[in-house]
This record gives structure tokens, C-alpha cells and sequence, in this order.
């Protein structure tokens, strides 16, 4: 069987069809193990499965013999349906402006605590780390994300605004590398928590992740100033222009008003210690934007596999345990 053809292509059609717990576990089995179940502990296909529990035994002798397919997964000790992590998972990955705990916990019917929970667990199965650098015409930019001074407490703001404009304020700031693409709605975007947008923070940045030769535009900021060394870089000045020619940041504007519409607009308050994850969703959305909802659904949903988030490591009392 076609296995693109098999995924629901509207959100009715998915909770039709995982309305059934055997067809959730088919589907989750076909995508985690397409070649045949396997232990996720020894790696043996010596196993069988007990119907009744929904879950396996593996014949090799090893602790954790027993496993579902849960095991080894974002879902690992959920009591929570794979039915409802579906629908979940289903509404952040095609909600364009993300979708809040409150709506994800009215709509599945669990506590607003677990809501917010299983949201953060599916941000970090859209995770995508990568070694693979950008290339061709790259941009360059850098944003704040935090709370406006004047919305603040007096007392709140004498101790966090230490000056005039973002570099006085306690706002995150973050850095984003646009690859542009020849084809129109293809370009990809890669994000990063940054301390500062000093040159000893912002250049190895742009280096790690932009192969040399590249053609790398940015604004006028001077911590840009040694990129020229190995690309072709080129600046527009905004107290002057937006776009001279093909040398722009409109793309990286772009994103960053789609970012903020979301952060400001959905999820209204986040946390610094969290905000990466919140770039991971909406990086995923914006990498994924020309396939179907069902096509990206699925997307999170084999990504899964070997990532882990206890709620300890989400709330800080210990590091997070991911791989």
C-alpha cells in the first residue's frame, strides 16, 4: 500500500479514522517500524505480541523485555491515548499561528497542565538538528523577543530595563539564517537563542551554519563587519532603504512577523528558558509550509523515535533528558 495515500488529508478525516485504538497503533507501528517490529532495547525481531495489553515481548533474555510502542518515544510513560496525542499533534503542526494548552485541552478533554505538557513534547519531536550548512543566497538578521518596557510594572521595570531601546531591555534576542530558494515558497529558515548581538556572538553563528562562498546579506549592524573575509557579503542600510537590488532582508521580515504574530497572539507570554522550543514549532511550520497538513503531521510524527522530555527537565528541576 501506498503509505502517503494512507494518512488522513484533513483533521475530520483524522480523528475519524484514530477514533479507532487499533488503527492508531497500525499506523504508529507502520511508521516507527516499517521493515517489522524490533526491541527497542536489544534490537532482536524475535518478539510477539499480546493483543490483549497492546504491547510486545521480546524472546532475548534483558531487562524491559516487555515494550509498547510508546517505548522510546516523546509518548514514553503517557497515560495518555495515542488517539488524543494525535489530535494534538495534528492541530500545532497546521495551526499557522501555533495553538495555545488551553484550546489543545478543551478540544481533547485533558487538563490544561497536560495540555501544555504534551505540546512542548511534540515542539521537541519538531526539533530538527542538522549539520548541513546553507548555501547559495543566505540572509542574515537578528530580532528581540520579550515584553514592551511600558507594559511593565514600574518596579518590574526598574529592575529589568537597564537602558534605552532592546539593548537596555530583558528581551531574548535571537538570531535567524534565511537560505532563499529559486522556487517561490521553498526557502528554509534555521533559529538560535543568542546571549547578544555582539561580533563574538553573532559571526560563529553565521559560520557554522552558511558554507563558505556564499552570498550572505544582512542589515547595516557592524557585528557583521568580518563576514566579507569568506563571503560575499552585502549590507542594506534601513535608515536609508529596505531592499537595494537583490540585497535584502524581507525574507528573515517576514518571518519574524509570522514569529511574533504567534508568540504575542497565541501564547502571549513566554518564558526565556523556553522560547527555543516555541522557534523549533514555528521553524517546523515554516520549513513544511507547502506540504499537506497529513504530510506534515506525519513528518512530527516520525520524528519521534529517540527523543525524550521528562516534565522535571521541561521545569527546570533537571536537565532535559533528550537525544
Amino acid at each position: 500500500m501506498d503509505k502517503t495515500a494512507a494518512i488522513p488529508e484533513t483533521l475530520v478525516d483524522a480523528i475519524r479514522f484514530f477514533s479507532d485504538p487499533d488503527k492508531c497503533l497500525a499506523f504508529m507501528v507502520e511508521l516507527r517500524w516499517p521493515n517489522g517490529v524490533t526491541c527497542p532495547t536489544c534490537g532482536s525481531r524475535a518478539v510477539s505480541f499480546i493483543s490483549t495489553r497492546r504491547i510486545w515481548t521480546c524472546r532475548e533474555r534483558h531487562e524491559r523485555r516487555q515494550f509498547s510502542v510508546k517505548v522510546g518515544t516523546i509518548f514514553e510513560d503517557s497515560p495518555i491515548p495515542l488517539d488524543k496525542w494525535f489530535a494534538a499533534m495534528w492541530l500545532i503542526a497546521s495551526a499557522k499561528n501555533g495553538v495555545s494548552s488551553y484550546e489543545v485541552a478543551r478540544g481533547i478533554d485533558v487538563t490544561q497542565k497536560t495540555a501544555w505538557f504534551m505540546l512542548h513534547r511534540i515542539r521537541l519531536s519538531m526539533q530538527r538538528g542538522t549539520f548541513e550548512k546553507f548555501s547559495g543566497e543566505v540572509e542574515v538578521d537578528e530580532t528581540f523577543i520579550g515584553a514592551k518596557a511600558r507594559n511593565m510594572h514600574r518596579a518590574k521595570r526598574a529592575r529589568l530595563v537597564k537602558g534605552s531601546g532592546p539593548f537596555g531591555s530583558s528581551k531574548a534576542a535571537v538570531l535567524g539564517i534565511l537560505q532563499r530558494s529559486p522556487k517561490k515558497g521553498e526557502s528554509r529558515v534555521r533559529l538560535t537563542v543568542i546571549d547578544n548581538i555582539r561580533t563574538q556572538t553573532l559571526d560563529p553563528h553565521v559560520r557554522k551554519g552558511v558554507e563558505p562562498g556564499s552570498a550572505v546579506f544582512t542589515d547595516a549592524l557592524s557585528s557583521y563587519r568580518k563576514l566579507g573575509d569568506v563571503y560575499g557579503h552585502e549590507t542594506v542600510d534601513h535608515a536609508i532603504e529596505y531592499v537595494k537590488g537583490k540585497v535584502h532582508t524581507n525574507g528573515l521580515e517576514n518571518f519574524w512577523s509570522l514569529l511574533k504574530r504567534c508568540l504575542k497572539g497565541t501564547y502571549v507570554n513566554v518564558e526565556p528558558f523556553h522560547l527555543f522550543r516555541y522557534l523549533d514549532e514555528q521553524a517546523f511550520r515554516f520549513n513544511t509550509r507547502k506540504v499537506k497538513d497529513g504530510q506534515r503531521f506525519a513528518e512530527t510524527l516520525r520524528s519521534v523515535v529517540g527523543k525524550r522530555l521528562t516534565y522535571k527537565g521541561l521545569t527546570g528541576k533537571m536537565a532535559p533528558a533528550t537525544t
